[in-house]
């Protein structure tokens, strides 16, 4: 989105710093911190003042879009300082800001108007600050800012915590986006937590309202549902939903051996027919999937897939009688009515996701507890045996989090062969630095010149995947109780 840029000037009496973050900026927000300005004095100097701070936007739009420009001490935003006046294209800070010998740190914060659109960027630099009556450059390149939305924050209709993204395109290309709505923390499940569902019609630059589609809440037990997985029948247009539900406690840690609400999670399905206006009530597959012996089975989030040949895929995970788990895929051959479960594909990992190769083959990218990257395994059976594939345990940085994965045609950017497209925080240890990487040859090979970092903070680590209008890519990714939602422009990043 834009590079970080560290700039030091050393003429004169002080040195100068200046690092942008890597993120977008969000429409509702009221702060978006995009960089953090180090002045350091000679110690052997009084104090000063800051007598002018000067911004500039590369373009009118910039100019329209941003509401306001502040200026705090605090990493978060918070405190402002003052705020930029625009003359023309510049953001003039005039406000006497005292600094003293050694170094002095100041965070930049950014304000759009709620007409800022997805399709456009913010383009704005640091162009000089003054310092008594000396004048210091500091950025000669414009930094540029994705436009992104707030689908879900903290506080909402008096919800702690939204999370567990799932998005997914429809066949009249409206955008559904599910979630979990977890009511008074952002820890999992056993708790009081159901799944909602947004829509939008234009790209994602409005939603619909929050409407909860899976509710199994009763008074007697703390009954949630949650991880939520959304999948898109190409043939016939329904939207499937897989959720888990946890009767009392009969999540991860509670759920046991046998078939019954009382005894295990279930797999839950609820379904849409009208393009996600309405929903039916809960389909349990419990049985239909579950060996009884089992400590746990349900979906892995994010999203399902339909085959070529019109099969339904779901990824899925299960924890053995040991308690072992094993990543896996539930798949239904007549449309939802009846659903059928592949073997484990590897020990000890969890959520994943799938696609269809061009070769017919299907393949699974899961989470591996073992850590520092992503496991991955290709069946020809519809799971019922995998092969580990080259790239597994090598080529995917994790920290142990779910991540994306999704199949589209290149069109005229890889002579009309699938593109693979994974998304996850691209770190070996932490949660951060979300990142979309893009393959040309199956998943075999990511190529560095084909990431994009598009979110460089410390977050949750989810995020979802899906092919929007006009040669776009949706994501919807968590913060820390927040859910986001940008678009990714293909032609900017794919050279092949």
């Amino acid at each position: 989105m834009q590079s970080v840029f560290a700039y030091g000037n050393f003429i004169k009496n002080a040195e100068i710093n200046s690092k942008t973050l890597t993120r977008p900026v969000f429409t509702g927000a009221n702060k978006n911190v995009i960089q953090k300005l180090s002045i350091s004095l000679k110690s052997s100097l009084p104090a000063k003042s800051i007598r002018k701070i000067v911004f500039e936007t590369q373009n009118n739009y910039s100019e329209k879009v941003i509401a306001s420009l502040s200026i705090s001490y605090s990493p978060d935003g918070d405190s402002s300082v003052c705020e930029g006046k625009f003359i023309s294209n510049r953001l003039i800070f005039e406000n006497r800001i005292p600094i003293s010998a050694g170094e002095n740190t100041f965070y930049v914060s950014l304000k759009l108007k709620d007409s800022a659109r997805l399709d456009k960027s913010i383009s704005i630099r640091c162009r000089e600050i003054e310092i008594e009556n000396e004048k210091y450059p500091v950025e000669k390149n414009y930094n540029e800012f994705a436009v992104g939305r707030i689908l879900r924050k903290p506080g909402d209709e008096g919800v702690k915590c939204f999370r567990i993204p799932g998005l997914a395109t429809t066949k009249k290309g409206t955008l559904i986006a599910v979630y979990d709505i977890r009511y008074n923390s952002c820890v999992d499940l056993p708790g009081r937590i159901k799944i909602g569902m947004s829509r939008s019609g234009d790209g994602g630059e409005s939603w619909t309202p929050m409407k909860i589609i899976l509710d199994m809440e009763n008074s007697a037990e703390p009954d949630g549902t949650g991880d939520p997985s959304i999948l898109i029948d190409r043939k016939t247009g329904t939207i499937w939903v897989a959720a888990l539900w946890s009767h009392g406690n009969r999540g991860w840690n509670g759920s046991g051996r046998g078939l019954l609400p009382d005894e295990t999670g279930q797999l839950l399905l609820t379904k849409s027919e009208d393009d996600g206006l309405t929903w039916s009530a809960p389909i349990n597959i419990t049985k239909q999937v579950k060996d009884p012996s089992w400590k746990l089975f349900f979906q892995g989030p994010g999203n399902g897939i339909t085959l070529r040949d019109g099969t339904l895929v779901f990824p899925a995970q299960f924890r053995d009688s040991t308690g072992l788990p094993f990543s896996t895929i539930i798949y239904s051959k007549d449309h939802g009515k009846n659903w059928s479960v592949g073997t484990g594909a590897k020990p000890n990992t969890t959520e994943s996701q799938a696609v269809e190769l061009e070769n017919g083959a299907l393949m699974l990218n899961m989470r591996d507890n073992r850590g520092e990257y992503r496991s991955a395994a290709v069946t020809s059976d519809l799971g019922k045996t995998w092969t580990e594939h080259s790239s597994s345990r090598n080529a995917l940085r994790d920290p142990v989090c779910m991540g994306s994965l999704i199949s589209f045609s290149g069109n005229k950017i890889n002579h009309g062969r699938n593109i693979l497209a994974f998304s996850n925080p691209d770190d070996s240890k932490e949660r951060k630095n979300m990142t979309v990487k893009f393959s040309f040859d199956g998943g075999t090979t990511w190529e560095k010149e084909n990431q994009l970092l598009y979110d460089e903070r410390k977050c949750f680590g989810y995020s979802c995947l899906t092919k929007t209008e006009k040669n776009n890519l949706g994501v919807l990714y968590e913060g820390k109780g927040e859910l986001y939602f940008i678009k990714i422009k293909l032609d900017r990043i794919l050279h092949k």
